[in-house]
C-alpha cells in the first residue's frame, strides 16, 4: 500500500539557485522563498562564474540569475547554461534594475527563459518561478509586443539565425504569429484551428529550431528574418 504521506509529482520541490553579486538582494530573495511551500533554495553565488558552478553541481529547476556582475555576466552565464546538454531541464530568470533594455534582449538571445525586474512584486516572483519551473516561457503577449517594439527594429542577422527550411507552412506561420506576440488562443483563432494544434505546431518547430522556449522561437524568428519589426512574413 502507498504511504499517503509520500510526496507526490505534482508536490515536488522547485529548486531555485540565488545568482546576484548583492548579498542583500540575495537575502532578500531567499527570505521570501524559504517561506515558500513548494519552494527550495539550493544555493547562492555572487558573480557569474560561482552561479555557473552552482548551476552545475545542485542542477536546480530555476536559476535567477542577476544581469550585470563582475567576473562573468548574467547574460555569459546563461549563454553556457543553455550550451550545455547536462544543464538542459535549467530554466534561467533575468533579473534587472534596467527594465526593458538590451540586456533583455540579449539573455532571450542567449536562452533566458524570460525576466523580472527586481522590483517585482513578491507575489508575481513566486508565480513567475512557477511557470518557468513547469516548462512555460516567462514572456506574455504584451511583452512580446513590447520587445518587438524596442528591439527587432533592426536587420535581422541571417548569418547567425538557425535555418527555418526544415519548418513546414503551417509551423512557419505560427512562429511567425507567436513572433507578433499572439498567444496560442489568438494564434488558433487566427488560423481557424483548435488551440491544441496550434500548441502542437509551436512545439514541433521550438523543436526544429533547438529552441529552449517560446522565448527564444521569437528570438529565432526574428533573428532569421522570418518576421521584421513591421510584422511582414516572409
Amino acid at each position: 500500500m502507498s504511504d499517503p504521506d509520500a510526496p507526490t509529482a505534482a508536490a515536488r520541490l522547485i529548486r531555485v539557485a540565488l545568482v546576484d553579486d548583492q548579498a542583500l538582494m540575495r537575502a532578500g530573495f531567499r527570505a521570501l522563498l524559504d517561506a515558500e511551500e513548494g519552494i527550495e533554495v539550493v544555493g547562492e553565488a555572487a558573480d557569474g562564474a560561482q552561479g555557473l558552478a552552482l548551476v552545475r553541481a545542485e542542477l536546480p529547476d530555476v536559476a535567477l540569475v542577476d544581469v550585470q556582475m563582475p567576473v562573468m555576466t548574467g547574460i555569459e552565464a546563461t549563454r553556457r547554461i543553455a550550451a550545455d546538454p547536462e544543464l538542459a531541464d535549467v530554466r534561467v530568470v533575468i533579473l534587472t534594475n534596467y527594465g526593458l533594455d538590451e540586456y533583455v534582449f540579449e539573455a532571450l538571445r542567449a536562452g533566458a527563459s524570460g525576466f523580472l525586474l527586481k522590483d517585482t512584486e513578491p507575489a508575481d516572483l513566486l508565480q513567475a518561478i512557477e511557470v518557468v519551473a513547469h516548462g512555460e516561457a516567462l514572456l506574455s503577449p504584451s511583452v512580446t509586443r513590447t520587445l518587438i517594439g524596442e528591439f527587432v527594429a533592426r536587420p535581422p542577422d541571417r548569418a547567425t539565425a538557425p535555418g527555418l527550411e526544415g519548418l513546414t507552412r503551417r509551423e512557419r506561420e505560427v512562429t511567425a504569429l507567436a513572433a507578433r506576440g499572439l498567444s496560442n488562443e489568438e494564434i488558433a483563432a487566427h488560423m481557424v484551428i483548435s488551440p491544441l494544434t496550434a500548441k502542437t505546431h509551436i512545439s514541433r518547430a521550438m523543436t526544429k529550431l533547438a529552441a529552449r522556449d517560446r522565448a527564444q522561437l521569437v528570438v529565432f524568428a526574428y533573428e532569421s528574418g522570418l518576421v521584421t519589426a513591421r510584422g511582414r512574413e516572409r
